[in-house]
């Protein structure tokens, strides 16, 4: 009896096979192991491995339809490494399982000869069935999310430089994010990547955690161990584009079976890497099926996409060499259906999924559903957000005056999708500095900088997310290869802005005027302040409302008036100037009366001492 099913042809046919993972690559039972692999210009296939000492013709797998070919191998078991030994058009290759669940380190520091290991996913007893019960995607849309990024090679290192590993890191991850209050880790991709300077983003095994951080299991140990301390999980996804390596995607059966056929096409010119054909249906079960497998086999709670728009735009990065669709336009009308057909089937299968989109254009309806016209993603990375605060914040104080506007202006698109705030890895590498070092002034004012852009970006609409580091003020640029810099978070200054995010954190959890990201839930006070360099708003869920005001100044100023609504005691609930966190404490004594001085159109206002470089969060008591 075949292993593969006249349904597997069928769907596989149609470019609809979205749990292909589960009849291709090597599937160990108790008397040996199923093969299955695309390979349509091949005209012979063997698998060879452990099993059957490497020898060549000692297991050749049957043609099936599609391109496809399985077969059956007494006494291959779990831990096996294999091949697929393939003959195309007169030349033998050799390769690498695409759907391989576990490969083997490469010796030498190189991939060549990489081998692929039958493994059996099922095996990990798994303790997170509370909070698979209990986690909130769709339906958490108007709840908080804060998301710590996170490389985990270069997290935290061992003696003698080593990376922790997936074991190793369980417990010590979970404390640091659980003490920060942060709702959700977001891995860097952790899928097989050769290059380990590409930090995960040239991926060869797409089914393959890296064998960098340990095994299979211990992946699953890591995110159940997170889940059972109520973290959430978000793995970064690349279905963009692939590692040119010989022994992976690349010309795999003596063809251009992954990539583009059209040498226009074919090559990324921003990485150098292979770029998917997403019109060919065995690469999007591929693809489809990838972002079920990790949310199936892994529990992961969401995926973050990458380089969306570079899958979007036939001619993204590509000058005059490109080609274009069917119809003469730039869009790539493959990935566009295949973004949209991938979110579709994760929300069907697991409604309670969280999918982001880093997609830097202005491309409409990114968060829009599918039955409406749009991609299906639940949030978009606010890149401009991130890109205009963050030369804002950059600035001397002195100059600010004349960019008031960066500030503002992103509150006009703040609404048009359901947006997450990112200061993320891309910002704190390649000579753009860390976050510590693109502010101005003295360390105390770079503490005071970090603290009261954080303050704005818990203030400003849209979910947030932080790269490690940036909680403690990491001094140095980002760097893969070392750890972060521990040490100073003991510093007083470093140490202050550690505590001051995790109470952003906790303030954020349990605020839900913070979670309403709608229209509804920001309103302007005063936003053309320029000549101080002050914002005011207010953040509003229902009758629940905090006000935030932000100095952008090393300035205290005094007797600084904002308008509110009737009488009333208004508390401080967050001061970033407090000693707590390092800052020089001044601020309001906790309280403040509003008068019946009328201010930015309403019949009161605060009279208010405003910090140096800082932020206040205030709540009006019952």
């Amino acid at each position: 009896m075949p292993h593969l099913t006249d349904d597997d042809i069928y769907y596989w046919r149609q470019g609809t096979h979205a749990h292909s993972y589960e009849r291709m690559g090597a599937h160990p039972n108790q008397r040996g192991t199923w093969f299955s692999v695309w390979a349509p210009n091949a005209d012979r296939v063997e698998v060879t491995g452990d099993f059957n000492d490497w020898r060549f013709g000692a297991d050749v797998l049957d043609r099936r339809e599609g391109g496809l070919w399985e077969g059956y191998v007494r006494g291959a078991q779990p831990g096996d490494k294999y091949k697929y030994h393939l003959r195309a058009d007169d030349e033998w290759l050799d390769r690498t399982d695409p759907y391989a669940f576990r490969m083997e380190p490469p010796a030498q520091n190189t991939y060549e000869g990489l081998s692929a290991i039958v493994t059996d996913l099922d095996t990990y007893t798994w303790g997170d069935t509370t909070w698979m019960n209990e986690r909130e995607g769709p339906s958490g849309l108007d709840g908080p999310l804060s998301i710590y990024e996170v490389h985990l090679g270069s997290w935290r290192h061992k003696e003698h430089g080593a990376s922790l590993s997936y074991r190793e890191a369980a417990e010590p991850l979970a404390d640091h994010v659980q003490n920060l209050g942060f709702t959700h880790v977001e891995f860097l991709p952790l899928a097989e990547h050769p290059y380990y300077g590409s930090w995960g983003y040239q991926l060869l095994g797409y089914y393959a955690p890296t064998f960098r951080y340990g095994d299979p299991e211990g992946l699953m140990h890591l995110i159940d161990t997170l889940h059972q301390r109520g973290i959430g999980v978000i793995m970064d996804w690349v279905p963009g584009h692939f590692a040119t390596d010989p022994q992976g995607l690349t010309y795999f059966d003596g063809s251009h079976l992954f990539e583009y056929e059209d040498p226009r096409m074919r090559e990324h010119p921003d990485w150098g890497t292979r770029v998917f054909d997403f019109g060919k249906n065995g690469v999007r079960n591929f693809l489809l099926s990838n972002a079920l497998f990790w949310m199936d086999k892994y529990h992961v709670d969401g995926l973050r996409v990458d380089a969306v728009a570079s899958m979007l735009y036939r001619d993204y990065s590509r000058e005059d060499d490109w080609a274009p669709n069917v119809h003469g336009g730039r869009e790539n009308l493959g990935a566009i259906s295949l973004l949209q057909d991938t979110n579709e089937r994760v929300y069907d299968e697991y409604p309670e999924a969280i999918m982001l989109a880093e997609e830097s254009t202005a491309w409409p309806g990114v968060t829009t559903p599918t039955e409406h016209g749009g991609l299906g993603f639940l949030y978009k990375w606010n890149m401009g957000w991130m890109h205009d605060t963050l030369e804002y914040a950059s600035k001397e104080p002195v100059h600010r005056t004349h960019h008031h506007g960066d500030l503002t202006w992103t509150l006009s698109w703040a609404f048009s999708e359901n947006y997450t705030l990112p200061l993320s890895h891309d910002e704190v590498v390649h000579g753009k500095s860390s976050l510590w070092s693109k502010m101005p002034g003295d360390d105390w004012q770079k503490a005071a900088h970090l603290r009261l852009l954080y303050a704005h970006m818990f203030g400003h609409p849209g979910k947030k997310l932080l790269f490690m580091g940036g909680e403690f003020g990491q001094h140095q640029e980002w760097n893969h290869d070392r750890e972060l810099e521990w040490a100073l978070a003991d510093e007083p200054l470093h140490e202050g802005l550690t505590e001051w995010l995790g109470d952003l954190n906790h303030l954020y959890q349990n605020a839900p005027a913070l979670w309403n990201d709608r229209e509804n839930g920001f309103e302007w006070i005063s936003y053309d302040d320029r000549e101080n360099s002050v914002l005011s708003y207010r953040r509003l869920n229902g009758d629940q409302s905090l006000v935030f005001v932000l100095n952008f100044t090393p300035v205290v100023r005094e007797h600084y008036r904002i308008g509110t609504a009737g009488e009333g005691v208004w508390r401080e609930r967050l001061n970033s100037d407090g000693h707590m966190y390092g800052g020089s404490n001044v601020g309001n004594q906790g309280t403040v009366h509003s008068d019946p001085i009328g201010q930015h159109g309403h019949s009161h206002s605060l009279e208010l001492t405003l910090p140096p470089l800082g932020a206040l969060v205030l709540a009006q008591d019952e």
